[in-house]
């Protein structure tokens, strides 16, 4: 439902703006208002997950997420919408890491990997088949149902949550880091949402000065969290070696993948000629690349250890990216299947990498450690937005031949980058066999 939210809304802003005779700047809100909603609450996953059980928390976010849901469906005038929106936003941000900290304090290590792949594959087939789902909800019904659709997937979530989810041990000793969560919970927001801007093209002196002081605040919260005895999020699993190395893998992959999603359209519409419909089916294809892999993907962590599972991943990425280098155009049919390898590639070094970073902290960690990966997939995925349309503004313009080979090689750069941190992820079990 997050992942659905998070991508299918964006379609109806034009519907929206139409029945609520809105303007485009106000309408824009419901989608920026989920964004940062999802980045304040985000940080707070660790410390509510230890007072009240993750389980609970977990119930209690999806119980809010379909209330939000509703109230989205029946606003009839802009405010509201927003409103509920942010509300929706804010039982994303817990509801994501609490549900993988959950999963990953349950699980056998030794089956972990399946069970990320399953996961995985539930994410990634919401962004891949959102948009014409949503396009079909628009056209046929209303932009109500967008979000209506949330209800009975969520209801069978928490009906089945009452035999299968514990609600896990709380503490009423855990205290909250106040003033980490002053400087992270305006810090995140202002650069996510600043870098937000920036990669749908908005490069403003606001945008800038919205990142520059997220990133400074966010910058601040690392040096407290340090120094403090009982911080929002423990900091310290990124000095380990087994654990930051994956993350940044996950990082470095969001990048690329976003970075793609935001280039991959103009490209394939303005530099090769198809139409929108074309080029979505183009994107459908990479997304339903990553779904189907990522099961497979998933067992092959369990056999072979996630450091070789990633290490192939990132070379394929890298593989399949390089040839958007090349001056000659690519035909259909080769476009076609370099992203749906592109796509596999994606799946491939980014779960494992996700794995592994759970397989190196304890049970009573795997809070702040969610936290920290999905703060750095967020970070990721905006950097690489960033920096594709730095390069189209700097280099060119959506129609420069140039520009395009500069910004595929940054994607380019961020794969290799992706590949050479999965090389410092530790060796598993099965890899140290191999060797």
């Amino acid at each position: 439902m997050a992942m659905l939210d998070s991508t299918i809304a964006n379609l109806a802003l034009e519907t929206v703006r139409t029945d609520l005779d809105a303007s485009l700047s106000g309408v824009q809100w419901v989608a920026t208002g989920y964004l940062i909603a999802l980045a304040v609450s985000l940080p707070l996953t660790g410390w509510l997950g230890r007072r009240f059980g993750y389980g609970r928390l977990w119930a209690g976010s999806v119980l809010i997420f379909v209330l939000a849901s509703i109230l989205c469906a029946v606003s009839h005038d802009l405010a509201l919408l927003i409103a509920s929106r942010c509300l929706q936003g804010l039982a994303a941000g817990l509801m994501v890491p609490a549900g993988q900290a959950i999963l990953a304090a349950t699980a056998d290590r030794r089956q972990l990997g399946r069970l990320m792949g399953a996961l995985g594959f539930a994410v990634a087939l919401g962004p891949a088949l959102g948009p014409a789902f949503g396009g079909v909800l628009i056209d046929t019904t209303s932009w109500r149902w967008l979000f209506l659709i949330n209800v009975p997937v969520g209801m069978a979530a928490l009906v089945g949550a009452k035999r299968l989810v514990a609600f896990g041990e709380g503490s009423s000793e855990a205290q909250i880091d106040t003033l980490g969560f002053a400087l992270i919970g305006l810090g995140l927001p202002l650069l996510l949402y600043g870098a937000a801007e920036m990669g749908s093209g908005n490069v403003s002196m606001l945008t800038a000065a919205s990142s520059a002081l997220g990133a400074s605040l966010s910058a601040l919260f690392v040096v407290h969290s340090v120094r403090t005895d009982e911080p929002l999020i423990d900091i310290g699993l990124l000095m380990r070696t087994g654990f930051s190395a994956p993350v940044i893998t996950a990082g470095l992959t969001g990048a690329a993948m976003y970075g793609g999603l935001l280039l991959l359209p103009i490209f394939l519409q303005r530099s090769v000629g198809q139409t929108p419909t074309a080029a979505g089916f183009m994107l459908l294809a990479m997304g339903l690349g990553s779904a189907f892999v990522l099961p497979v993907a998933g067992t092959l962590t369990d056999r072979f250890g996630p450091k070789r599972v990633s290490l192939a991943g990132g070379a394929l990425l890298t593989l399949t990216t390089a040839p958007f280098l090349a001056s000659a155009p690519l035909v259909y049919g080769v476009l076609a299947v370099l992203l749906v390898a592109r796509g596999a590639g994606l799946a491939l070094a980014q779960m494992p990498a996700i794995t592994a970073a759970y397989n190196e902290v304890e049970k009573t960690e795997t809070g702040d450690a969610a936290t920290l990966i999905n703060i750095a997939q967020r970070l990721g995925g905006a950097i690489g937005a960033i920096t594709v349309v730095a390069v189209i503004e700097q280099v060119g313009h959506s129609a420069s031949a140039t520009a395009y080979r500069v910004a595929f090689g940054m994607l380019v750069a961020l794969a290799a980058g992706a590949l050479f941190a999965a090389t410092r992820i530790a060796a598993s079990h099965h890899d140290r066999d191999c060797l």
